[in-house]
């Protein structure tokens, strides 16, 4: 008996991000490589990027600045975990040539309210942007990652030029250390 429900509580929190639908819709695509600001949604003074956006901001870059990239739902309890580990690491590497982004895939109805609050919460706000992935193609993920398919958060991308290690589910303080010395 204790072992089922040891192995229960397991596959609970192994599955506890797991994406519960799948969207069957595309957006309407734009060509804008970067984040502009008449995108600002002016509630929460967050950017909302579109899925070219998105794919240039995970598109290896030809310079010697480290992207961190963050994948990240406010429902999702392994992403509020691991953000303190990420602002922290920020803040040690203020200065340096590393960029974090923080992309929320929450639903467009938190954007104002939850997102918007834990950015302030976390003092992020010019590193969160925002996406709505209720309406891309179910493949969309694997056409800009190399191992992600969307279904599954917190997932992270850290590059540096032609580098890249990815990242799918929560990670420790030593875990993002290690990998951000890598690039070192």
């Amino acid at each position: 008996m204790k072992k089922l429900i040891f192995s229960t509580l397991i596959l609970t929190a192994l599955f506890s991000c797991k994406k519960s639908e799948t969207p069957d819709q595309l957006t309407e695509e734009t060509t804008t490589e970067t984040v502009d600001s008449s995108a600002v949604n002016p509630a929460s003074a967050l950017p909302e990027v579109n899925q070219e956006q998105l794919k240039a901001m995970v598109a290896p870059q030809k310079n010697d600045t480290i992207y961190v990239t963050n994948f990240f739902a406010t429902w999702c309890g392994p992403c509020m975990k691991e953000i303190p580990h990420f602002k922290e690491k920020m803040e040690e590497l203020k200065g340096q040539p590393v960029k974090f982004t923080f992309v929320s895939v929450d639903a467009k109805e938190d954007w104002n309210t939850a997102v918007s609050d834990f950015a302030d919460e976390y003092n992020i706000r010019k590193n969160v942007v925002l996406f709505d992935a209720s309406m891309i193609a179910p493949d969309y993920f694997t056409t800009i990652t190399k191992t992600w398919d969307g279904g599954s958060i917190p997932f992270t991308v850290i590059k540096k030029g032609d580098k890249e290690i990815e990242t799918v589910g929560m990670m420790s303080k030593e875990d993002l250390d290690a990998k951000l010395n890598s690039f070192k």
